[in-house]
């Protein structure tokens, strides 16, 4: 594919877009730009090759924002990042394994639970209450965030938004802190691993990048600041209606390929 102006300006809009949600409502840019590579023309393994990488922006952009507004727990953030980046790299190893179709349709079916079950605790994730971070606390959060690691190394889209919900039900964070969590350590540390696994076994499509890196920065940068401004409630009822958006989509697109 040769190099497009009108094409480079497309994919920087896309990005943007689709960034910007995610860092608002945490998680679900693949939602919108994974879609979207297909669409324009890479087969499956380029498209989650690229956005993987480009993905990684993302969690660049929401840093400088919300590093800047202290969002971040130390102690949890480890705890994240210990027990995740295995599970990603195991998912990232066998996503050539996994039958797309079913693990679209498995993943379309869970995200429309999360936005359900939210929505139908209307108290949920509103305030900060940090559970303390004792042994059950620890172990059963970590099992949890190295089977969404697993997800997250080896499907497509939407496993940001388990881990905002895993953090607002069991680690007791608000939305708005959940999310600062989601996107920089998921973002950064999760998808840049899984990144990196995919960029040897997949077929990343450089030509694309800088487009995608430019517009999830600014999209990222953005998303955050939104959610800051505008605190946990907004950002609850964002998440929830992703979560339903991003559930339907994904459920149509696995019964469409049948």
């Amino acid at each position: 594919m040769s190099f497009d102006p009108l094409l480079q300006v497309g994919l920087a809009v896309i990005a943007v877009i689709a960034n910007a949600l995610s860092a608002f409502a945490g998680g679900g840019a693949g939602l919108v730009q994974l879609p979207a590579l297909i669409l324009l023309g890479l087969p499956f393994a380029s498209a989650l090759a690229t956005h993987k990488v480009a993905s990684v922006a993302l969690g660049i952009g929401a840093a400088g924002r919300h590093w800047r507004a202290s969002s971040l727990n130390r102690s949890l953030s480890g705890l994240i990042l210990l027990a995740g980046l295995p599970g990603v790299w195991l998912g990232a190893n066998a996503v050539l394994a996994i039958p797309d179709r079913f693990a679209t349709a498995a993943l379309g079916l869970l995200t429309l639970g999360l936005g359900v079950y939210s929505a139908r605790r209307s108290e949920l994730g509103r305030t900060d209450n940090p559970a303390p971070l004792n042994t059950q606390t620890v172990g059963i959060g970590a099992a949890v965030l190295f089977g969404i690691g697993i997800l997250n190394g080896s499907l497509t889209s939407g496993t940001g938004l388990f881990v905002t919900l895993w953090l607002v039900r069991w680690f007791g964070l608000s939305y708005s802190r959940a999310v600062a969590h989601t996107l920089i350590l998921v973002g950064l540390g999760w998808n840049g691993s899984g990144a990196l696994v995919l960029g040897f076994s997949g077929e990343i499509h450089w030509a694309w990048l800088p487009a995608l890196i430019a517009g999830s920065l600014i999209g990222g940068y953005l998303g955050a600041h939104l959610s800051l401004v505008r605190g946990s409630g907004m950002v609850k009822r964002a998440f929830e209606a992703l979560a339903l958006l991003m559930g339907a989509s994904l459920l149509i697109r696995a019964f469409g390929s049948m």
